[in-house]
């Protein structure tokens, strides 16, 4: 979700996903974080490019020390990678990046979908996945790429919280901003599809039978796979490209 907000008598857009969780103002470094990781995926800031501290404080209107604590956690989540006297540099996605994604989220959430449906059986309630299948449906045709690919990726999640695992919940967060992002870079395919894919998802989990919902998580996550080798072909089209306005060095 996102939300501007006025500082210093501009105003900066901020994605506020954290609140959820903690039920409270996120601090400066984490909204930092959020709006960095916001324009990594929008290709503001594009692979490959340095993020250059000096430039990135006056443009987000900080000091550098929330940057500098919300560079480690961007590069956590892989949207970044720090070199000796480079500084921050935006990863690259390649062939092995996103099968690598592909083969995590076949471990998870296919397993996901089982214990998913097996608590459906004994009695759990369908309606947060329910609740995330509608906003996907609201959103599909919306035109905001960005606010397609933040619900498809929390479907996603709510399949997971479904299954009822800690462990479960924890290693899907690790991965759900690359999924955004990938999912963000292949907008281009067919939303419809992965919309459909979604509600087959949801009624197999809803039939309590484990063996279906594992099934099904794993096509569909599978059917994805080649056609997001597009992203690694087709630069960004929806995003405005830097200007000299921006952090970034090329």
């Amino acid at each position: 979700m996102l939300e501007t907000i006025q500082r210093n008598g501009g105003q900066v857009t901020i994605d506020i996903d954290v609140l959820s969780e903690t039920g409270r103002k996120s601090s400066l470094s984490q909204q930092t974080y959020f709006e960095l990781r916001r324009r990594i995926i929008l290709g503001r800031y594009p692979q490959g490019s340095r993020l250059a501290e000096q430039r990135l404080a006056e443009e987000l209107e900080v000091s550098r020390v929330p940057l500098r604590e919300a560079v480690p956690q961007l590069e956590m989540d892989g949207f970044v990678q720090t070199f000796p006297r480079r500084g921050a540099v935006v990863t690259s996605w390649d062939e092995k990046r996103v099968n690598d994604l592909f083969d995590l989220r076949l471990c998870i959430e296919v397993g996901a979908a089982r214990y998913a449906a097996r608590q459906v059986a004994a009695g759990a309630s369908m309606k947060p996945l329910t609740d995330a299948l509608s906003h996907s449906q609201n959103v599909v045709h919306s035109g905001d790429l960005f606010e397609v690919a933040q619900a498809s990726t929390w479907y996603h999640e709510a399949v997971v919280d479904l299954a009822g695992n800690r462990l479960m919940k924890t290693m899907m967060r690790s991965v759900t901003g690359q999924m955004l992002w990938l999912f963000y870079l292949t907008s281009r395919l067919d939303a419809d599809d992965a919309f459909d894919d979604h509600v087959n998802l949801r009624d197999a989990i809803a039939s309590g039978n484990e063996r279906v919902a594992e099934a099904v998580a794993y096509t569909h996550i599978e059917r994805d796979r080649i056609p997001s080798f597009s992203a690694l072909e087709v630069p960004y089209t929806s995003a405005p490209a830097p200007d000299d306005s921006d952090g970034v060095e090329h």
